[in-house]
């Protein structure tokens, strides 16, 4: 199936991905083509996850880690995405995707394309395993371990496993029993020799037990856990019961949330709304391919599903689980570790993070400096007499979250504290509501927010007694409050008292709390109020310097970028003469590359050790960048509908000089000359790794080994500063 029609449109000078050599390009300004799909978009991020457990200059078990994360992902967009356009189909939704396909359309296309990512998957995944076995890492089968092993694992069923199961016999007194979401279950066929009776049963693998167990504790050597069910099924069912065909399958579960608008407690409701997902509508099915027909279809029958939704695979069934394999004892096939650097310029003041800001801004770059400085910064004011209130937003928190645990100890020590908690932060709902309700009881302000507005942004500002005056402090991140993704993710934490910022914040503050819609900012720009119109603003600031024969350029960086008017004032942009450099790490829509449309643009993807994440956005104002007179933002926000208008999300100028040339001329330029862990999008929608020769400039490389520049402090003053790095790049280069 092509993607789209475009034959009609664009003449093709080679072969598929080449770039196009004629184009109506006034035809194509109109036409929903001009746009790439979202979901077929995420499939091919997702291949380049999976691509990097195919790269042999990864360690093992962080390919093994790539294969885990992938296959993941996968189960959340049929969760989530899959789950969403069957539900657009059931309920003959009519409206189609910015790029012109209707729901069911769409559906065909992700079940093409998702069938042949998931078959290469498990084909991976079956080089990885042989791999593991040459280097003495073994997944075997019970029936191959030797009698000591043997033995072993047979007391460890009968002690450890078979207590915890409950196997079900199939009948009118005991009905077809709910399978969880992502539950991995066995069903099997008894005979009774005695009664001649034959029925279905069935039994669920237990949830808190390892998928892969190591052998006499032995992490070189593992079984399954649904193989060591299977070769105890005697135990399970002695004579005169005699177990006939059995299978292992898996489920996947529709798991987005709808919430009723008259939801008066918006707590409640979603507690309440948590339990339906728990029990939403199975969207896949995934079963071994030799599984017997009369078990096939008793679990069809049950299940109630179609024959499209159902997976069947050769090898392993929940690939997400096989990152159990991974263990530090065998270094060598790991990352060389790395241990994030916490930032002199706070230790230069005794670890007072209020003296360090007071000083200048300055802008922590994660996770190669350490989250531990936004914990500081929490803790001390959760313990300084001398500050008078804290407030904070909660968007995704970590199950023993340091920050919480700050914030209770804040309000207990009597502090105003207020939480603006997220309750929409998809799979992390439960966490949040269970960390609102120790806030409460503490004493904490708790405030979940607008019903049809989630809250994105990351915010926290500190309100502090100096002698005479009271001064507002403020953390914005572009990542969340989460020490444990803090490690992987790449995100910004800025710091800083600037009043103006902290005036705008605070104006943001009393909107998601009490509804009180600013009436202007100073500094900020806020959505879903006015970071749109801020954002097409500085694009048409740029259009008229490239008019005027200036100097004109665009750098951004994001996830993801889908909103169709964002996409087409950047197409405006190119064709004005604006250079255009995208970093978009996952989904785009943006065909790059097409003359008199979008020739201007280059879109780039990371994928490497660290996830990014950080938002980050830049303008040249009339000048070649990078510039000091650039205009430099970072934000929550993603260029997406949802971000824009249907999200509180922060748009927050740089202004300070050292803090403003690291995001630039640092992080930004180093993203934009990275080759090893670079994909550059073309104009069909594929991805093509960036070619290089010799090792390669690695961005990730170069921030593991360089201090930032606003978090240097007096200690790294005598030392040779970051290599100073040169972009020779341009975006009119094809």
């Amino acid at each position: 199936m092509s993607r789209h029609p475009l034959d009609n449109i664009i003449n093709l000078s080679g072969e598929d991905g080449e770039r196009p050599d004629s184009i109506d390009v006034e035809a194509l300004k109109t036409m929903p083509e001009r746009f790439l799909n979202r979901e077929l978009s995420w499939i091919d991020f997702n291949k380049r996850v999976l691509q990097e457990a195919q790269n042999e200059t990864v360690p093992l078990f962080e390919r093994v880690r790539y294969l885990s994360i992938a296959a993941s992902n996968f189960e959340e967009f049929f969760m989530v995405r899959v789950a969403g356009l069957k539900a657009q189909i059931k309920a003959e939704v009519s409206s189609r995707s910015i790029d012109g396909l209707s729901p069911q359309q769409q559906l065909d296309a992700v079940r093409e394309k998702s069938l042949l990512q998931i078959t290469e998957l498990h084909e991976t995944w079956q080089n990885l395993k042989d791999e593991m076995e040459e280097q003495g890492v073994q997944i075997l089968k019970p029936k191959d371990l030797g009698k000591t092993e043997y033995d072993w694992l047979a007391r460890k069923f009968t002690k450890g496993i078979f207590p915890m199961l409950s196997p079900i016999a199939i009948d009118p007194t005991h009905p077809f029993p709910f399978i969880p979401n992502k539950g991995v279950a066995i069903a099997l066929s008894i005979a009774d020799k005695e009664t001649k009776k034959k029925y279905e049963a069935l039994i669920q693998l237990p949830q808190n037990v390892e998928r892969l167990i190591p052998v006499q504790g032995n992490k070189s050597c593992y079984v399954l856990l649904e193989d060591v069910i299977l070769e105890f099924m005697n135990v399970i069912f002695p004579k005169p019961l005699k177990v006939g065909n059995a299978a292992v399958f898996r489920v996947l579960r529709d798991s987005e949330i709808m919430i009723e608008e008259e939801a008066e407690d918006l707590a409640l409701t979603f507690e309440s709304a948590l339990k339906r997902r728990r029990r939403g509508d199975v969207i896949r099915l995934t079963m071994v391919k030799d599984t017997a027909p009369d078990i096939r279809d008793f679990l069809i029958q049950e299940l109630k599903i179609a024959d499209e939704d159902i997976l069947t695979v050769g090898g392993i069934i929940g690939l997400a689980d096989m990152h159990q394999v991974i263990h530090d004892e065998k270094s060598e096939f790991l990352f060389e570790p790395f241990n994030a650097r916490f930032p002199e310029r706070i230790r230069d003041f005794g670890g007072d993070c209020f003296a360090a800001i007071r000083h200048k801004d300055i802008v922590v770059h994660h996770p190669y400096e350490s989250f531990d400085v936004v914990l500081q910064f929490i803790k001390q004011a959760s313990r300084d007499p001398d500050v008078v209130a804290i407030k904070q937003t909660l968007y995704r928190t970590s199950p023993d979250s340091p920050i919480v645990k700050a914030l209770i100890e804040a309000a207990e020590s009597g502090k105003s504290v207020t939480a603006m908690v997220e309750l929409k932060a998809r799979f992390d709902e439960e966490a949040n509501i269970r960390w609102a309700r120790d806030m409460e009881r503490a004493g904490v302000q708790v405030v979940y927010g607008f019903f049809d507005l989630k809250t994105h942004a990351k915010l926290s500002l500190v309100m502090r007694k100096e002698g005479y005056k009271l001064r507002t402090y403020a953390h914005v991140g572009t990542g969340n409050y989460h020490w444990q993704t803090a490690k992987v993710y790449t995100d910004l934490s800025y710091f800083t008292c600037d009043p103006d910022i902290c005036h705008d914040a605070a104006l943001v503050f009393n909107f998601m709390t009490g509804y009180a819609k600013p009436t202007g900012f100073r500094k900020l720009a806020a959505a879903p109020l006015c970071l749109r119109e801020k954002i097409e603003e500085l694009i048409d600031r740029e259009i008229e310097f490239a008019k005027k024969g200036k100097p004109a350029s665009i750098w951004m960086k994001c996830n993801a970028l889908l909103d169709s008017r964002i996409v087409d004032k950047l197409y405006e942009a190119s064709q004005a003469g604006v250079k255009v450099d995208l970093i978009v790490r996952g989904i785009c829509s943006l065909r790059p590359g097409i003359p008199g449309l979008s020739e201007n643009i280059r879109v780039k993807s990371l994928v490497g050790r660290f996830l990014e994440h950080g938002r980050i956005y830049c303008f040249g104002n009339g000048h070649k960048m990078p510039s000091r007179s650039a205009k430099v933002f970072i934000s929550s926000a993603d260029m997406m509908a949802r971000n824009l208008d249907r999200r509180i999300e922060l748009f927050v100028p740089i202004m300070n000089k050292t803090v403003h040339k690291q995001v630039l001329d640092q992080i930004m330029v180093a993203t934009l000359k990275d080759q090893t862990q670079s994909w550059m999008l073309r104009h069909d929608g594929s991805y093509e790794r960036l070619p290089y020769e010799g090792e390669g400039f690695s961005a990730h490389e170069y921030f593991m080994k360089n201090p930032s520049l606003s978090g240097r402090g007096k200690s790294l003053q005598k030392l040779p500063a970051p290599p100073r790095l040169t972009l020779e790049y341009s975006a009119s280069k094809k």
